[in-house]
């Protein structure tokens, strides 16, 4: 490149470094149209040396030096979003999380918690994911939900599998892979960040779907005081308060919330309560600790999966089964962690600990009693500097976490416990070290390699032998790279492509044993192993915003249904297996200056979410090239809000699944296509007080919301979860 091209490119980059941050995933584009901007932020330029954030409010930015690069980053002081004094460095806000997830060359996403929080009931997942492509969420009973990252996880049919998820970068998931959503408690979050497949590298995530991390706020936070009532269709009721703030060096955030509903299905009542809190202290500017605790008391009864006639014609009824034996699943736990972050002048070092102790008291097909003990701890380095006149950015670090289950399974004699039918004790290990490098080769390219190596174990005690001795012990090694690019093509404009890698180790659930139905035991079930190539662009606009990712998922031994007993899907590996697909959001300003001119004028915003799946088998000696059951070809949510500068909103929504998909291997068996609409109506100026109304399924449609899967089915295979009826809800929020 010519010299005077060079320095053209240089003297763009302070532009560049002001702006990127401001480039966000578009399927968070509803929470910055409809509700307010995110706060800006300044982002300085790497410097050889830069002030401590003390000395840098005080003094004068310095010149650039003409060879930095022109790529942005985060500041090394954390600014609190409207909060009173510095923020928290355990805690990004909004805006430096956005900067920090946009220095991923691959499919991310960051919700911010006003996408949802005041305009939705914010009661299960799906209020939180539902417009982020390549996510489908879909409710089954309570807040229990079936959730897929491109794929992931299809023939889990209890439980999570294939997704990691984390509230402040500290696992929900057991040591062995499992997840529950009882846990999760949307009015408690700030943000969400959705890490898709490989690009979940640094949370130590090592499955298809990647990582979910829920962000509670902290004390420095804007409004950390407020209380909020929602209620609505199937006496659905929900209070919750949170209180903060800052003294000093202390800052400290408490949230709590007790909710209940009975369900739009029979025995589907479902009551929780839940804390989530936070305390920090600064040592110094640059050095904070943080500990954390959250607490959850959960009761949900299980109404069950039914027939497809049932789901469509009878969708309250349950199934009988469940009745019978008062199915449920019930959960207390408590989670205790610290994290502590220390800020030097190009170098960032995390590091924590964390213990999990969780009760599962969950009467099904038996009477499951479970206690897990999980703990574990965290280091991450990350060093952002410039080398030979060239920007590079490492990150690395180690993640352990390990865990036992204390596992016994009883009779269930209509919902009480029986004589005693197995029991063992279950031990997990995961130790998992990763690196990856960022190496600015242009001022607005990035060359990105990285790698992680996962050391696990899985090791089973069985401590009841009269129906034989189930003990074993498997151990993997495995190695996941990963490389991309990432091109800034203007300050709103950004591209990006990778290949990577992913390795998900079983759990204990996945084995085979049944009548007809070889016996696989846990220890011979392999890793999945799935090499995915992905390519994509986003931009952010002030009046529209858009991202679009397409991906190749190529997979070994995918974990999937191959054989059934009684109804119950028995996970194995499967050979070959393909995921590839299509994620595309936008939002867009369509109309502006109806009714109200000037610099702040009412606009009509359209935000919506496509995800197109295409997940097959790969010249399987059994089931041929047949479509994996479990997911929808075309999944599409779209809203359309008219939005008033006082904070007034309204307008309709859609949910639509065009296609029916199958629910079985063999490619026998299929749900239902469907759309729901919705209305909602409210006012969020983003101050202390908003309101909202909403309506869903106004047309009361019959539908299936989810189903389970299995190898072979029938028209009397039970596997379907009707999904909710006509429903209205209403709520309020003050805070200060």
């Amino acid at each position: 490149m010519p010299r005077s091209g060079f320095f053209r490119l240089l003297s763009a980059r302070k532009i560049l470094l002001a702006s990127a941050s401001a480039l966000v995933v578009p399927s968070n584009a509803i929470a910055e149209e409809n509700r307010r901007e995110l706060p800006p932020v300044t982002v300085d330029a790497p410097r050889e040396k830069r002030a401590s954030p003390a000395r840098a409010q005080r003094t004068p930015a310095r010149s650039t030096r003409a060879r930095a690069p022109a790529t942005a980053r985060p500041q090394p002081t954390a600014a609190s979003e409207g909060g009173p004094g510095p923020g928290a460095l355990t805690v990004l806000t909004a805006q430096q999380a956005l900067s920090e997830i946009n220095q991923t060359p691959g499919g991310v996403a960051l919700v911010a918690a006003e996408a949802y929080r005041n305009s939705t009931p914010a009661s299960t997942i799906k209020d939180v994911l539902d417009y982020v492509p390549g996510v489908f969420v879909q409710p089954k009973w309570g807040e229990d939900t079936r959730l897929s990252i491109r794929g992931s996880g299809l023939s889990r049919n209890f439980h999570l599998r294939g997704v990691q998820l984390y509230m402040d970068g500290i696992p929900i998931n057991t040591a062995d892979g499992y997840g529950d959503f009882q846990e999760i408690d949307p009015t408690a979050y700030k943000y969400v960040e959705v890490y898709k497949g490989a690009n979940a590298l640094q949370f130590g995530a090592n499955s298809l779907g990647g990582a979910v991390n829920f962000v509670t706020p902290s004390g420095r936070d804007r409004f950390p005081n407020g209380v909020s009532l929602d209620v609505g269709a199937f006496r659905f009721r929900r209070l919750q308060a949170n209180a903060g703030g800052a003294n000093g060096p202390w800052d400290g955030f408490v949230t709590a919330s007790t909710q209940a509903t009975d369900g739009f299905r029979d025995h589907s009542f479902g009551s929780g309560n839940r804390v989530s809190g936070n305390v920090g202290y600064q040592f110094s500017p640059d050095f904070e600790t943080r500990f954390y605790l959250n607490a959850n008391e959960v009761r949900q009864r299980i109404p069950g999966t039914v027939t497809k006639a049932s789901a469509l014609t009878n969708p309250e009824a349950a199934a009988p089964a469940n009745v019978a034996l008062d199915q449920q699943r019930n959960i207390d736990t408590i989670r205790l962690a610290n994290k502590t972050t220390i800020r030097f002048d190009d170098t960032g070092l995390e590091f924590g600990a964390f213990g999990v102790d969780r009760h599962l008291m969950h009467p099904i097909f038996q009477w499951l009693d479970y206690r897990y003990k999980d703990y574990g701890g965290f280091a991450k380095v990350t060093d952002d500097r410039i080398i030979g006149g060239y920007r590079n950015r490492l990150v690395a670090g180690v993640n352990l976490l390990n865990g036992s289950i204390d596992n016994q399974q009883f009779a269930n004699i209509a919902g009480q416990k029986g004589a005693l039918l197995s029991s063992s004790i279950d031990r997990s290990e995961n130790t998992s070290v990763y690196v990856e490098d960022s190496f600015y080769f242009l001022p607005n390219v990035a060359a990105i390699a990285g790698t992680q190596f996962l050391h696990a174990t899985r090791n089973r005690q069985d401590r009841f032998l009269s129906d034989g001795d189930q003990s074993g012990a498997t151990r993997f090694d495995l190695w996941s790279p990963k490389a991309g690019l990432l091109w800034q093509i203007d300050p709103t404009w950004q591209a990006f492509a990778n290949v990577s890698r992913s390795a998900e180790v079983p759990s204990f659930g996945e084995s085979a044993r049944g009548p007809g139905i070889p016996t696989i035991p846990f220890t011979s079930i392999r890793p999945q192993i799935a090499t995915t190539y992905e390519i994509g662009t986003r931009m952010r606009r002030p009046d529209y915003s858009w991202e679009l990712t397409a991906y190749r998922a190529d997979i070994r031994d995918e974990l999937l249904c191959l054989y059934s007993a009684f109804g119950n899907c028995n996970v194995t590996n499967a050979d070959r297996t393909f995921h590839q697909g299509v994620e595309a959001g936008a939002g867009a300003a369509i109309f502006r200056h109806l009714f109200v001119t000037g610099g702040a004028p009412d606009k009509v915003w359209l935000n919506l979410a496509y995800t197109y799946n295409d997940f097959r088998f790969d010249s399987d000696t059994e089931f041929g090239n047949n479509q994996l059951p479990g997911a929808p070809r075309h999944y599409l949510r779209a809203e359309l809000l008219y939005k008033h500068p006082t904070g007034f909103y309204a307008g309709p929504n859609v949910e639509w699944v065009p296609q029916a998909y199958f629910v079985d291997s063999m490619n026998t068996l299929t749900t239902e296509p469907y759309a729901l609409l919705g209305l909602k109506a409210g006012f969020d100026n983003g101050g202390p007080f908003s309101a909202y109304i909403e309506g869903r399924n106004l047309t009361n449609r019959t539908y299936i919301a989810s189903a389970s899967i299995i190898d072979r089915a029938t028209a009397t295979s039970a596997l379907f979860e009707p999904g909710a009826g006509r429903a209205v809800y209403t709520g309020m929020r003050y805070r200060w």
